[in-house]
């Protein structure tokens, strides 16, 4: 058969192995939308199967960004910056210019300050070695900020091709698909699933006559709780709306747990607010500090929800990390979850969290 690329991921098809990637039946080939038989059982059955492809193929061939001249849009969720902003984003994208898109701005609370947080992202890029030529904060579900961005994203290639960029589950493809929708009326263009790793190849859709945009696959980011929990947790975890901040008054030897999926305990400090910044639907669960080991042993995947069965097997077991938070308002960011913010003063914190995700510390959004 002549080289055909599946309509919903952009992967290569091939109608001899069932188990690789591409695969779909000859018989598919006649219909006016191919789809290779991942993307036909997601979009039909919302049934996700594995991906053959690997972590470093998938790096390598986004790679090959550097050796072509394009304006670079790097997708991030503004949820989980620091588990989708990329670090070696130079290396891959060469000397091509970068617009950086926070996306979900419609999960934050209305009280964020927008200048605050575009400033606040410029500057991680900058210290992540990432320069960018602009910011824009967006709702691909919503279509909150897509026209600007579609202007700014029409000035800035000046005829170029157009590349989309970023981690697994940031709405990459959901936000190529307004884009489209908005600008021809179609629908459903890309496939888009709750599950990382949707797009398996490049997928190109013209601009005009020379120039195309370019749906890239989701760059896996091992640190992100994300991958390590199953369909219907990845579900909860995952807000969907405004999310809601959850205030916990805590005397010091008081533990907080976010559902089994991750625990703050208060060791030392004057009793304060903890502000909690996760999906509404997850569940958050107060004791004593002396009796949380117990609860946990007794109640993972019962009152202290999720994990499910499934996620209990693949989740890494807790590692500890001790925080001394004094001075501002301090984020304490749990990378795929959410955050949780302690008000000025002295505080001293222990963080469980599963060993291969990474804690990290920020001046408050809010």
């Amino acid at each position: 058969m002549e080289d055909m690329h599946c309509q919903g991921c952009g992967v290569l098809l091939q109608t001899a192995n069932k188990e690789g990637s591409g695969y779909t039946p000859a018989s598919a080939l006649k219909r006016d939308i191919v789809l290779c038989q991942r993307c036909f059982r997601l979009k039909h059955y919302n049934e996700p199967q594995e991906i053959s492809m690997s972590d470093d193929d998938f790096l390598q061939m986004v790679s090959t960004i550097s050796d072509s001249k394009g304006l670079v849009v790097h997708l991030i969720d503004i949820f989980d910056v620091d588990g989708t902003l990329l670090k070696h984003l130079h290396r891959i994208v060469g000397n091509n210019r970068v617009i950086l898109v926070a996306n979900k701005i419609d999960l934050l609370p209305k009280s964020v300050n927008v200048y605050k947080l575009e400033k606040w992202l410029r500057t991680s890029a900058n210290e992540a070695g990432i320069k960018v030529v602009d910011v824009f904060l967006i709702s691909a579900q919503k279509g909150h900020g897509i026209d600007e961005l579609s202007q700014a994203i029409e000035s800035y290639r000046k005829g170029s091709d157009v590349y989309i960029v970023g981690t697994t589950n940031v709405g990459k493809s959901t936000f190529i698909n307004r884009l489209i929708k908005q600008s021809t009326g179609h629908e459903d263009v890309i496939t888009t699933s709750y599950f990382p790793g949707t797009t398996l190849g490049f997928i190109e859709i013209p601009l005009d006559a020379s120039s195309v945009l370019i749906d890239t696959p989701g760059i896996v980011n091992k640190t992100q709780l994300t991958h390590y929990v199953s369909e219907g947790d990845l579900k909860v975890i995952t807000p969907k709306k405004e999310v809601k901040p959850r205030i916990y008054q805590l005397n010091s030897e008081q533990t907080l747990f976010i559902g089994g999926l991750a625990r703050i305990d208060f060791l030392a400090g004057d009793r304060q607010s903890f502000v909690c910044y996760f999906a509404n639907d997850l569940s958050i669960h107060r004791t004593k500090l002396e009796k949380a080991d117990s609860l946990l042993a007794d109640h993972r995947g019962g009152l202290l929800a999720p994990p499910d069965e499934t996620t209990m097997n693949l989740l890494p077991g807790f590692k500890t990390h001790d925080y001394k938070i004094t001075g501002e308002k301090t984020d304490i960011v749990f990378p795929g979850l959410g955050w949780i913010s302690l008000p000025d003063g002295d505080a001293s914190v222990r963080v469980h969290i599963p060993g291969q995700t990474a804690v990290t510390l920020r001046n408050s959004l809010l």
